[in-house]
């Protein structure tokens, strides 16, 4: 029987077993996504005999019916690769003209079966829609903000936590030998938990995060105090990119221009505090942006487990029919749970978090 044939009928009678599975990274890079990859394509390949294809640069390389056959050879030598081998973009397949008939016409002609797309709420969130829409998708969870809900933790977080806490470690030497206030900005839009894990880990002094609105006068006082009172004439203040005044100022942001999904590139605010310290203080004070530093590089040790056993999951889920399903930690054990659990509303930080970090503020 000719090839196409066989396809055909495979199509015809599909129930878990051979199939064509699409794949695409989404959104920002983050590490971890490497080892999904890796993960998906060898229990596919091996253990169900799948044919796997990887769409380049998210949801664009969809809407353009760009990808590439995955095999052993390829995502062989990628577990300690940052990034993603697919490339990735902030593509909104709603927002372009036709998105979603052009994004089903290509996986039509690519006779895809299943679609695995890892990203954060944005791809996801598409992944939800073509999944109502009658395409079967099953979605894996990437942030380093580890800001979706239905998960434990995401996969390139406590990388971005690593490397921020170095960052700080790195940042105490040159505070304290120039009797100076440093302010860290590290990652975070509407979640604060990279700042206040890096924050508590590096021993700041004061932790912004958005979901406390701060006062800078208060923020002074803890630096005046810590001075006062310890007779250190250094101090460290972690801040998220997304923290807001207690005043209603809004988020700091970089750039005018927002994405296709609506978000503002945000950044500077550590400037903003930087120049307000040192002039309501006295203090000498200077800024650091780590920005893109926490999404480069190699993922540490819990993200690449992390990212194999998300991979090993969403492949095992494509193939028993799990639809419109992600994967997800709950305490140690990966678990499906609905797109629409997962999506209904960011996963804040915790507040018993953050008041024990408080306990060494100042």
């Amino acid at each position: 029987m000719p090839d196409g044939d066989q396809r055909r009928l495979r199509r015809a009678t599909y129930d878990g077993a051979m199939a064509r599975i699409g794949l695409l990274t989404g959104g920002g890079d983050c590490p971890g996504l490497n080892p999904v990859i890796r993960g998906i394509v060898r229990k596919g390949l091996d253990t169900y005999g799948h044919e796997l294809y990887g769409f380049r640069r998210g949801w664009k390389g969809v809407l353009d019916n760009d990808a590439i056959a995955l095999t052993r050879e390829n995502t062989s030598g990628i577990l300690h690769r940052g990034g993603t081998i697919l490339g990735t973009s902030r593509t909104n397949v709603y927002k372009t003209e036709n998105g979603e008939e052009r994004v089903l016409a290509s996986l039509k002609e690519r006779e895809i079966d299943v679609l695995i797309p890892i990203g954060g709420d944005d791809t996801l969130g598409v992944a939800r829609k073509l999944n109502a829409a009658g395409f079967p998708t099953v979605g894996v969870p990437k942030t380093i903000d580890n800001d979706l809900n239905a998960t434990d933790f995401t996969f390139g977080f406590q990388t971005a936590v690593q490397i921020a806490t170095e960052a700080i470690d790195r940042l105490h030497s040159t505070a304290e030998s120039h009797d100076r206030v440093i302010v860290c900005e590290v990652m975070g839009r509407d979640a604060g938990w990279i700042a206040c894990y890096a924050g508590l880990a590096g021993g700041a002094d004061v932790i912004l995060v958005p979901e406390r609105p701060f006062d800078v006068e208060e923020v002074c006082d803890h630096l005046r105090h810590r001075h006062e009172t310890t007779h250190k004439n250094f101090s460290i203040v972690v801040v998220a990119e997304g923290a807001t005044r207690s005043d209603g100022g809004d988020a700091a942001t970089a750039a005018d221009t927002v994405d296709s999904f609506g978000h503002a590139r945000l950044g500077g605010i550590a400037f903003e505090l930087e120049k307000e310290i040192e002039e309501r203080t006295g203090f000498e004070s200077r800024a650091t942006v780590l920005g893109h530093i926490q999404r480069g590089g190699s993922p540490v040790a819990f993200d690449r487990v992390l990212g194999s056993r998300f991979g090993v999951a969403a492949i095992d889920a494509a193939s028993s029919g799990q639809f419109g399903m992600m994967t997800a930690l709950k305490g140690t054990s990966i678990e499906m749970v609905p797109l629409e659990d997962a999506l209904a509303e960011p996963k804040l930080l915790d507040p018993e978090l953050f008041a024990t970090a408080e306990v060494f503020f100042g």
